[in-house]
């Protein structure tokens, strides 16, 4: 099916997200509903590639509403993660350092719904190389029932404590739900600076 006409200044949204299906289901419906979200704007799903948690969910509920959805695992992965056959394009890759480079290359913003570890590392390496100045793409984190609460304290402590500069606090943006993810970032500044995955 051809992608549909974009009706969001984003073309493609990476979404890092937990791959357990032992998690609130209200989460999970949360992911699908910004499957279809994405889809209904023309908007392509760019993720990890697993078909089962979070990852399953947001991919079946933007691929059930027409959307594209473009799947990256290290093959290594691709069993353990359970790859999801039905994705629009399915990229293995050699490592996880390349899978989260080319989810990089892919997307013009970034979205962080609950997970476990790896959604962190994804996370954290994508404001990384904001805060190096290796991009200026939008990154948000989706704080459903509050999850992100005590992350968001940590880096409030780190702040205060001096870990982090105080102009580095803007690097993420955080909204309380799916609804507010799409005009927050068709409401964001376009990026200053173009992207540098050369240094990553």
């Amino acid at each position: 099916m051809p992608a549909r006409p974009s009706r969001s200044r984003i073309r493609a949204l990476c979404v890092y997200c937990g791959s357990s299906n032992a998690v609130a289901s209200r989460h999970l419906a949360a992911a699908a509903e910004l499957g279809r979200l994405a889809a209904g704007r023309g908007v392509e799903i760019v993720f990890g590639g697993g078909r089962v948690g979070l990852m399953g969910a947001l991919a079946d509920g933007a691929l059930e509403a027409g959307g594209r959805v473009t799947g990256i695992i290290p093959e290594h992965l691709r069993d353990l993660e359970v790859g999801h056959d039905g994705v629009s394009e399915m990229i293995v890759v050699d490592s996880m350092h390349t899978r989260k480079r080319r989810m990089f290359e892919l997307s013009d913003a970034f979205c962080a719904l609950p997970g476990g570890l790896g959604t962190l590392d994804e996370t954290f390496e994508i404001v990384t190389w904001k805060q190096l100045g290796l991009h200026d793409k939008p990154v948000l984190l989706v704080n459903l029932d509050g999850f992100w609460d005590p992350l968001l304290a940590l880096l409030a402590h780190q702040l205060e404590a001096g870990y982090i500069r105080p102009q580095h606090a803007g690097l993420y943006r955080v909204v309380e739900s799916i609804e507010s993810v799409f005009d927050t970032l068709d409401a964001a500044p376009p990026p200053s600076h173009p992207a540098d995955s050369k240094r990553m």
